[in-house]
């Protein structure tokens, strides 16, 4: 059998799968033994369309004489209005796994899980023999402990016998989930080197200044927040609009509106724990740039209060949230190839190319 993974992530989970797999199969099936290969290729390049993709699937199998193939994307797929978990087809014996649908917690598990029900699942039609009729067989755990899935409409002339969807607000919140994973917003951090050399420059300067000293001592702790709050919505906003990560719909069909929607909002929650980990890190910098660089003395002779544990926290507290809007304007240094780079996985960096030239 084959795991045929899109390239990045999803070929790093097929390694991993692949590795445990075989042991946990043979468990499962009395014995059988299972020969798990690894193969990695953009199979759902320049296309979203469930068919094409099946079709792409059955084709590859074939050419290989794979007895059973499982393909996996962190592609967010569609089914009639609702988001594809998983699609069998016992007679071919393919299936095509979304991985965004598995959700943002405990990943690894869960993809191993689906995968390993999914191939018994498979291999379950193959040891009835060809002339018996399809069993069809559910995915007991991956069903009733993963998700909230249901049996989803499987319409004419589609080669899947068995497809699992998502719904509602849960699988929603949960294909949103896995689409933040699948980006890695962490990686923002590294990627923006231009805007953290501009807000650390203005976090430095801001230390030093005798008036924001006496400015974060007149401040009230909700201006605080606001200030936080104001900085960092400020740098996920320039950050979206400048390097142009705001999808628009490619028609007015209520089913890519969804879409679009979808994107939209893992863009906006990928870029929002990309900087709210850049203002805890510039927030951490500035408490220890002040711990070294204030003077009692000094402080207390400009502001008339001694210099204490509050006001270090506060002062730095004040001078991150001006760093990050330093940051902000520094980010405009950077190319949107970069940003882009930075904030989204590749196969969603392809998606986009797309859909721009789509576009243009």
């Amino acid at each position: 059998m084959a795991l045929l993974a899109d390239p990045d992530a999803p070929t790093e989970i097929a390694q991993r799968v692949a590795r445990v797999l075989p042991a946990r199969l043979a468990d499962k099936s009395g014995g059988r033994r299972f020969e798990v290969k690894v193969v990695s290729e953009p199979f759902t390049a320049g296309t979203e369309d469930l068919s094409t993709l099946t079709r792409r699937i059955m084709d590859r199998r074939r050419a290989e004489r794979w007895d059973i193939v499982v393909a996996l994307t962190d592609l967010p797929l569609h089914s009639h209005g609702h988001k594809l978990v998983v699609d069998l087809s016992h007679e071919h014996g393919s299936a095509l796994l979304s991985l965004p649908s598995l959700g943002g917690l405990r990943f690894r598990r869960k993809a191993l899980r689906a995968v390993e029900e999914t191939v018994l699942s498979l291999a379950s039609q193959q040891a009835t023999g060809a002339g018996e009729p399809a069993q069809r067989q559910p995915l007991g755990r991956f069903v009733s402990r993963l998700a909230p899935v249901h049996r989803g409409p499987i319409g004419a002339g589609e080669a899947a016998d068995l497809r699992y969807v998502v719904s509602g607000p849960g699988g929603y919140l949960r294909v949103l989930g896995g689409m933040v994973r699948a980006n890695q917003p962490w990686r923002l951090v590294p990627g923006l080197s231009k805007a953290l050399a501009a807000a650390l420059a203005t976090g430095a300067i801001a230390t030093v200044n005798s008036t924001l000293w006496s400015l974060s001592e007149a401040l009230s702790t909700v201006r605080l927040v606001i200030a936080v709050i104001g900085s960092i919505v400020l740098m996920i906003g320039w950050l979206i609009v400048d390097a142009h990560l705001w999808h628009r719909s490619t028609d007015d069909s209520a089913e890519e509106r969804k879409r679009t929607t979808l994107y939209n909002a893992s863009t906006v929650v990928t870029v929002g724990i990309g900087v709210v980990v850049c203002y805890a890190g510039l927030l951490v910098i500035s408490m220890v740039w002040a711990l070294f660089i204030l003077n009692d003395k000094v402080f207390a002779s400009m502001t008339r209060t001694p210099l204490q544990a509050t006001e270090y926290w506060t002062l730095s507290w004040f001078v991150a949230s001006i760093a990050t809007v330093g940051g902000a304007l520094g980010s405009g240094l950077e190319s949107d190839k970069a940003i882009r780079a930075a904030a989204f996985s590749k196969r969603e960096q392809e998606r986009r190319r797309m859909a721009d030239d789509h576009d243009d």
